[in-house]
């Protein structure tokens, strides 16, 4: 296990190629043939939240599928995809000469979220970048009819008994709701949310409900589940802290966080663009950084 990183049961869970094919062809309700390979290529170095992205993988070369794992819904994932789906691409492109005249071509992008929380949620909703773009009638200027840019993600419902098709396709992908359901299930009924992820893990290695996955992993399992339900407890209080401090200020505090977040990453593509020779004006280009930052890098 990569103690250096907060990974997630369920990355951990769908970290195999044949159960990413599987996953896909019940999200989008296809059939790919068995001889196209599926890669993964989760970046092990991005972090939100602290958290590694759950899933990145390509199918034959030609697609590149992005999947979040979320137990909240966050207004803003479509903003966070698009930041990490550049540096997928950045990765795909790495050998490559960006101005050759001979003309590139990139896998295409899909972009999921599956959601499992427990606040009520319909079985499928879309979530856009330009939802999140500014207005421009205070510039004067008439509205495009579609922006020039723009991301399209589709929030899945897993929770048990919603999607029921995408789970017959899809076992393990029920098992694992019908596994989170159960231990808020035990949770409920013993008061105890430790306790009752030990009886879950329990209760489904007696049934051999993921039991080759759980007798491998059952430590991780548990201390995972730890990590991201303190985690999702820890939003919880953030929200609660917006709605006694008033609004504006709650998302004040949200989106110093995410710029904290983001100011370390940049510092850390920065150093490594540096060790490659690159000059300090081309990584204040790449990374947004003045001069004087980088300067401290070096």
């Amino acid at each position: 296990m990569n103690t250096k990183y907060k990974d997630s049961v369920f990355s951990m869970l769908f970290h195999d190629p044949d159960l990413l094919r599987e996953l896909y062809c019940a999200l989008e309700d296809v059939n790919l043939p068995p001889d196209i390979p599926v890669t993964i290529n989760t970046l092990q170095n991005v972090l939100f939240m602290e958290r590694i992205n759950d899933i990145s993988f390509d199918i034959g070369g030609k697609l590149v599928i992005l999947i979040e794992h979320q137990s909240t819904i966050n207004p803003n994932m479509a903003i966070r995809l698009l930041l990490y789906v550049s540096r997928v691409y950045e990765k795909i492109l790495k050998e490559k000469n960006l101005y050759s005249g001979k003309r590139l071509s990139i896998p295409r992008p899909e972009f999921f979220i599956l959601y499992n929380g427990q606040a009520p949620y319909p079985d499928e909703e879309t979530m856009r970048l330009s939802d999140v773009f500014e207005e421009i009638e205070s510039l004067r200027l008439p509205e495009k009819q579609k922006p020039s840019l723009d991301l399209e993600v589709r929030v899945i419902n897993i929770n048990e008994g919603y999607n029921q098709k995408i789970a017959v396709r899809c076992k393990k992908l029920a098992e694992y709701s019908a596994f989170i359901a159960k231990v808020r299930h035990f949770e409920q009924e013993m008061g105890d949310r430790e306790a009752a992820m030990k009886k879950a893990i329990k209760y489904y290695l007696e049934h051999d409900i993921l039991n080759e996955f759980l007798v491998e992993h059952t430590k991780e399992v548990f201390n995972m589940l730890i990590t991201e339900w303190n985690t999702e407890e820890a939003k919880k209080v953030w929200y609660e802290e917006a709605h006694e401090e008033g609004f504006a200020q709650g998302m004040e505090k949200g989106l110093e966080k995410e710029q904290e977040n983001l100011a370390k990453e940049k510092e850390e593509i920065a150093r490594k663009a540096l060790a490659e020779g690159l000059s300090v004006d081309i990584v204040c280009k790449i990374t947004g950084l003045d001069v004087e930052t980088v300067d401290k890098l070096i």
